[in-house]
């Protein structure tokens, strides 16, 4: 596993032993990095503070930093997993480590956030279902603002997950991995209007995250 992009382009990374965490491809890495650099109007992956949820080997995260992100918030409670990102961390420059924090905690309760993020990255266990109260514990603990970008990885073929409020106004598959890409329901009405301007009602760029049963608008 390497990162593909950015400053620390072709730096190998350790992941997790066992079965407990599963890596995102670099292939799907990159391709969601490409999407994040290039395919969001209004989104600027430099400078932008990022959290990283369910974070694993710390690989989404890095990346980021990789890419120019501001700052990087690492949110995982698997001792494995966490010793993982610790050696990862400790092979970057010093003023990216500076830069970045461990946050050892259930990411369904999680602590009173120390700063919004722009960009969350939420990578939970396939058919968890885990994506919802994870997204639900962010916004209760203030850590969205109101053009917060989210990304959460499911297994192509999992069901969406019902977050009222939160409009999807991307989603990409790679492989086995599915990207949604989601922000608070008001902030992505502009990426909704460009969206439909340029393809009809058929392509599956925009479509709400709620269900039939449930307004995507709460």
């Amino acid at each position: 596993m390497r990162i593909v992009g950015g400053k620390y382009r072709g730096k190998v990374l350790e992941a997790p032993a066992g079965d407990a965490t599963r890596p995102t491809s670099d292939r799907a890495r990159e391709g969601l990095f490409n999407i994040l650099e290039h395919g969001i109007p209004g989104f600027r992956l430099p400078e932008a503070h990022v959290a990283d949820v369910f974070a694993g080997s710390g690989a989404l995260g890095i990346e980021a930093l990789s890419r120019g992100a501001a700052s990087l918030v690492l949110i995982e409670n698997d001792p494995t997993a966490k010793r993982c990102i610790r050696t990862n961390l400790n092979s970057l420059k010093t003023e990216d480590q500076d830069n970045c924090r461990i946050l050892s905690a259930n990411a369904l309760s999680l602590p009173l956030a120390q700063r919004k993020m722009d960009l969350v990255m939420m990578d939970p266990p396939y058919h968890s279902e885990l994506a919802t109260p994870a997204l639900q514990a962010l916004a209760k603990a203030g850590w969205l603002h109101p053009k917060t970008l989210i990304v959460i990885e499911t297994a192509k073929g999992d069901p969406d997950p019902e977050i009222d409020g939160f409009a999807m106004i991307k989603d990409r598959s790679y492989g086995v991995a599915r990207f949604l890409f989601l922000q608070q329901a008001e902030a992505a009405l502009p990426s909704r209007r460009r969206l439909a301007r340029l393809k009809h009602s058929t392509d599956s760029s925009f479509f709400p995250i709620a269900s039939s049963r449930r307004p995507i608008f709460s």
